[in-house]
C-alpha cells in the first residue's frame, strides 16, 4: 500500500514539477466576448478578448498546442510581429472576420463597426499574446432579444454579457461554433448575483452531464466497486475535497498544469480505478487516498473550464463555490443513475461482481486506455 500511494505521490510531483518549466506560448487560448447595453437601450459594445494569431493562423481549435498545427509556422510568424503590423494583418483579415460572427437582434442580424483595436507589445514569445477588439452597433427601438455566435474555425469562446444597471452578468461557453442562449435585453438589466450562481451550477453541472464523459466514467469507476453507502462516501467525499482544492489554485492561476500533461493522466485515473474494480472485491484501504489524489488532477481539469471566464474579483468566490455545487450534483447524478439502473436491481445478487462490476469496469479500463494512448500520441 505505502509503494503505490508513494509512487503516486512521486508521479503527481513529478507532474507539477514539470508544468512549473512548461512552455505556455502555443496553448490554444479560448477568446472572451462581452457585450455590454448602455443605460438608455440604443445602443450594444462588443469587446472581444483574442489570441488573434491563431485565429489568422487558421489553428485548429481542436489542438491543445499550436506548434501541433500544420500551421505552427504561420502563427510563430504572426507571434512575432509588432503590434502595428499585427494591425494590418488583422484589418486585411476583418471583412472575413466580421462575417464570422453572427449578432442577431430579435432574430435579425445586426450590422457592428469596429470603434477600437488594442494590439499588445511582442513581449516573452514564451506566453500568448493578449489582443483586444472592440465593436459597436446599434438597438433597434424595442429590441427584445440578442443571440451571439462565432464561426466554429474561431474557436472556443466564454460569452459575459453586462448591462448598465446590472448587478452581474450573464455568462456562458460558446463551443463548436452553436449560438449563445437567446438573451432577453431587458431581464438582463435586472439580473441579479443569484442569476449569476444560477449559471454557474449549471455551468458545472453541464461540464459533467453532457460534456465530461472522462468524468463520469471516473464516477461510475467508483460506483461499481461496491454500492454500499460507506464505501462510496469515502470515496466521493476524497474525491470531492481534492478537486475543491486543485480547482480553486488552478483558477486563481497558482497552480497552472498544462492540458497535455493533465488531460492523459485524467485517462489514467479511469483505467488505474477500473483496473483496481476487477482486481479487489472490496474498499482498499490506499483507495480513498488514491481517489484523493487523482481528484487534484480532475480538479485541474476543471479549473482549465472555470478560468476562461476571466470572473472579475468581487464575483470570483460565488462563482467558485457554484461551479462548484454544480460539478458535485453532476457526479451525485451519475451515481443516482448507475444505483437506479443497476445497483438497485441486481446489486444484491450472487452473480453482480461478475456480471456487471468486472464487465462494466472492463469496458471503462478499454475506454479510459484508449483516451490516454490518444492523449498522448494526438
Amino acid at each position: 500500500m505505502r509503494l503505490k500511494v508513494a509512487l503516486l505521490f512521486i508521479a503527481l510531483n513529478l507532474c507539477l514539477g514539470f508544468a512549473g518549466t512548461a512552455v505556455r506560448a502555443h496553448v490554444f487560448q479560448s477568446s472572451e466576448a462581452i457585450v455590454f447595453f448602455n443605460r438608455d437601450a440604443t445602443s450594444f459594445a462588443l469587446r472581444l478578448n483574442l489570441n488573434l494569431e491563431a485565429i489568422l493562423a487558421g489553428i485548429d481549435p481542436g489542438v491543445t498546442d499550436t506548434s501541433d498545427s500544420p500551421n505552427a509556422t504561420e502563427y510563430d510568424r504572426l507571434r512575432r510581429l509588432p503590434p502595428e503590423e499585427l494591425q494590418k494583418e488583422f484589418e486585411a483579415f476583418l471583412p472575413e472576420f466580421i462575417a464570422g460572427l453572427r449578432i442577431d437582434l430579435d432574430g435579425e442580424p445586426a450590422e457592428v463597426t469596429v470603434q477600437n483595436e488594442t494590439f499588445r507589445d511582442v513581449g516573452d514569445l514564451s506566453l500568448a499574446r493578449a489582443s483586444s477588439v472592440l465593436l459597436n452597433g446599434a438597438l433597434p427601438p424595442g429590441a427584445k432579444v440578442f443571440t451571439f455566435g462565432w464561426d466554429s474555425a474561431f474557436g472556443t469562446v466564454a460569452l459575459r454579457t453586462i448591462s448598465a444597471r446590472a448587478r452581474s452578468s450573464h455568462i456562458e461557453i460558446i463551443e463548436n461554433g452553436e449560438t449563445s442562449t437567446p438573451l432577453v435585453i431587458d431581464d438582463l438589466k435586472a439580473r441579479s448575483m443569484v442569476d449569476m450562481i444560477t449559471d454557474f451550477m449549471v455551468i458545472g453541472f453541464q461540464h459533467i452531464i453532457p460534456k465530461g464523459l472522462d468524468h463520469i466514467l471516473f464516477v461510475l469507476g467508483i460506483f461499481l466497486l461496491s454500492i454500499k453507502l460507506r464505501p462510496i462516501l469515502a470515496q466521493v467525499t476524497a474525491f470531492t475535497l481534492a478537486h475543491t482544492v486543485t480547482l480553486g489554485l488552478g483558477t486563481l492561476g497558482l497552480i497552472d498544469v498544462p492540458a497535455l500533461i493533465v488531460e492523459p493522466l485524467i485517462a489514467a485515473s479511469i483505467v488505474y480505478v477500473a483496473v483496481e474494480n476487477i482486481l479487489h472485491e472490496v474498499l482498499s484501504p490506499w483507495r480513498p487516498v488514491v481517489v484523493f489524489m487523482f481528484g487534484l488532477l480532475h480538479g485541474l481539469g476543471f479549473a482549465g473550464i472555470l478560468k476562461q471566464f476571466n470572473i472579475p474579483d468581487g464575483e470570483f468566490v460565488p462563482a467558485l463555490l457554484s461551479f462548484n455545487i454544480g460539478v458535485e450534483i453532476g457526479q451525485l447524478a451519475v451515481i443516482a443513475a448507475g444505483f437506479l439502473l443497476v445497483g438497485l436491481w441486481f446489486g444484491n445478487k450472487p452473480w453482480y461482481r461478475q456480471r456487471v462490476v468486472i464487465p462494466g469496469s472492463t469496458a471503462i479500463a478499454a475506454v479510459g486506455a484508449f483516451w490516454f494512448v490518444q492523449r498522448v500520441a494526438f
